[in-house]
C-alpha cells in the first residue's frame, strides 16, 4: 500500500477541505513551508560545508572544492534513474521524511571530518539523499494540488528552492557574529551553520509527516522489492513514454540542452564581470541580485498568466528568450544595458521552469512520475557538469582563438569591442540555449511514430 499520488488529485483535495487561493491545497501549503524551511537550511550547510572544504584542503583549497563541487553532482547522474524505480515503488511520503532524517544525520557529522575525503564522502551521502527526496516530491504534487493550479504551485516551488538564497547568506555571515558573541571567535560559523541546517531538515520531515494523503493500491504481481529484471523493465518503461510524449520529450530536451548554455554561467559570470564589466565584488553581486530579480517578476507574471497561456510553445519561447537575452548581455561593456539583459533573461529562465514543470506534472502517467522527473535530473545534472567542467577550457581556449585572430579586439572604424575569451565562451552558451530552443519545438512536433 502506498500513497495515491495520481490522477486523483481532486479526491485527495476533497478530504483536505476547500481549496486554498494560492496554494491549491492545505495539504500543498505544508510542503511548500518545509520545502522553504529545507532550503533555507540547504544554502545555509551549501555554503559552511564549502567552507569547510576551504579550511581543510590545505595548500590546495581549489581543488578540494572543486571535488566536494563535484560529489554533490555526479550521484544524481549516475543513481537518479535508479532512484527514479524507487520513488515510483515505495511510499513516497516515508521517503521523503527518511530523506530528511538521513540528511539532518550526516551534517551533524560532518564538523567532525578532518580530511577532504570524509567530507567528500559526506557530500556524495547527501546528495544521493537529495536525488530521492526532489523526484518523490514532484511526484506527489499533482495529488495536493488542483490541475488547474499547478502553474501557480510550480511558481512557489521555484520560489522556495531559490528565494531564500538572499536570506541563507545574509544568515550565514550573521551566524559568524552569533559564534563571535558566544565564543568570541567566528570559528564556530560553519558547525552553528550545519546546526541550523540539521534542525530545518529534522523541521520539514515533521510537516511533510502531517501531509493527508490517500493511498493507492498498487498490481499484486508488483512488490516492493526490486529485483534486477524487473528494475530493468520499469527504467525502460519511464524512457520510452519520454520518447512518445511529445510534451514530456520537448521539456527534458529544452530543459537539458540549455542547462549546457546555462550552466557556463557558474564557473564564468564572475569572471566576465571583473574581465569586462570590471565590476568588481559589488557589481557581481548586483548581477545576482538583478537575476533573482527578474526569476522572481517572470514567476508571477506567469501565475497572473496561467490559464490564458500555451504552456507549450511558452516554455519553447522562455528558453529562447533565455539565450537572446544572455547573447544581448554580455555582448556590451555597459553596466546597465547588461543588468537589463539579466534581468530580461532572469524572466526567461524563471518561466522554463514553472512552464516545464507544470508540462511533466499535467502530462506524466502517476506510476511513472518518479523516473520520468529522475530521468530529468539526470539529464540536467549531467549537462550541468558538462558545462562547469569545460566552461574555464573554452574560456581559455577562445581567448587564445581571439589573440591569434582579432588581437583580443574587434574594431570596425571607430567601433571596438574587446574580445576576452570569457566573451567568446558566453557567447557559446547563448548558441546552445538557442539550440534548446530549436530542438525542444522539433521535439514537441515530431510524430510519436518516430520515436517508437
Amino acid at each position: 500500500m502506498n500513497e495515491l499520488d495520481g490522477n486523483p488529485a481532486d479526491r485527495t483535495n476533497s478530504r483536505l477541505g476547500r481549496s486554498h487561493p494560492v496554494f491549491g491545497s492545505p495539504g500543498f501549503l505544508r510542503l511548500w513551508i518545509a520545502q522553504v524551511v529545507s532550503a533555507f537550511g540547504d544554502w545555509i550547510g551549501f555554503l559552511a560545508i564549502i567552507e569547510i572544504a576551504r579550511r581543510i584542503g590545505g595548500d590546495q583549497p581549489g581543488s578540494a572544492i572543486a571535488l566536494v563541487m563535484i560529489a554533490r553532482v555526479l550521484p544524481g547522474f549516475f543513481l537518479a534513474s535508479v532512484g527514479g524505480i524507487i520513488v515510483d515503488r515505495v511510499n513516497r511520503k516515508q521517503l521523503l521524511i527518511v530523506c530528511d532524517v538521513l540528511r539532518a544525520g550526516v551534517l551533524l557529522v560532518i564538523p567532525f571530518v578532518e580530511r577532504v575525503w570524509g567530507l567528500v564522502l559526506a557530500s556524495l551521502v547527501l546528495e544521493l539523499a537529495t536525488s530521492l527526496w526532489g523526484p518523490a516530491k514532484e511526484a506527489i504534487v499533482p495529488n495536493l494540488v488542483p490541475k488547474e493550479q499547478l502553474t501557480a504551485a510550480n511558481s512557489l516551488s521555484l520560489v522556495a528552492a531559490y528565494g531564500t538564497f538572499p536570506l541563507a547568506a545574509g544568515a550565514f555571515i550573521g551566524l559568524a557574529k552569533f559564534a563571535e558573541f558566544l565564543g568570541g571567535s567566528s570559528a564556530g560559523q560553519v558547525e552553528w551553520a550545519l546546526a541550523l541546517d540539521a534542525l530545518t531538515f529534522l523541521v520539514a520531515a515533521g510537516l511533510i509527516a502531517t501531509l493527508p494523503l490517500m493511498t493507492r493500491h498498487r498490481e499484486k504481481k508488483k512488490s516492493n522489492s526490486i529485483d534486477f529484471a524487473q528494475g530493468v523493465r520499469e527504467l525502460r518503461e519511464g524512457w520510452t513514454f519520454i520518447a512518445i510524449s511529445p510534451q514530456v520529450r520537448a521539456v527534458l530536451v529544452g530543459l537539458a540542452t540549455g542547462m549546457i548554455g546555462g550552466g557556463m554561467l557558474i564557473p564564468l559570470g564572475a569572471v566576465y564581470n571583473d574581465v569586462v564589466l570590471k565590476a568588481g565584488n559589488a557589481g557581481f553581486g548586483t548581477i545576482l541580485v538583478t537575476l533573482g530579480l527578474g526569476v522572481a517578476v517572470g514567476v508571477s507574471v506567469l501565475s497572473a498568466l496561467q490559464r490564458r497561456l500555451d504552456k507549450e510553445h511558452g516554455f519553447i519561447g522562455a528558453v529562447f528568450g533565455a539565450g537572446i537575452c544572455l547573447l544581448l548581455a554580455v555582448s556590451t561593456a555597459n553596466t546597465f544595458l547588461n543588468l537589463a539583459g539579466v534581468f530580461a533573461m532572469g524572466i526567461c529562465a524563471g518561466s522554463v521552469y514553472v512552464l516545464g514543470f507544470t508540462l511533466l506534472h499535467e502530462h506524466v502517467e502517476e506510476q511513472l512520475r518518479g523516473r520520468v522527473f529522475s530521468a530529468l535530473y539526470t539529464l540536467v545534472r549531467f549537462c550541468l557538469l558538462l558545462s562547469i567542467t569545460v566552461g574555464g577550457f573554452l574560456s581559455d581556449g577562445f581567448n587564445w582563438l581571439f589573440d591569434v585572430l582579432f588581437d583580443n579586439e574587434l574594431a570596425v572604424g571607430s567601433w571596438a569591442m574587446a574580445l576576452p575569451g570569457v566573451r567568446g565562451a558566453l557567447w557559446l552558451a547563448s548558441i546552445f540555449m538557442l539550440l534548446a530552443s530549436g530542438l525542444a519545438w522539433v521535439s514537441l512536433h515530431t510524430s510519436n511514430k518516430k520515436f517508437q
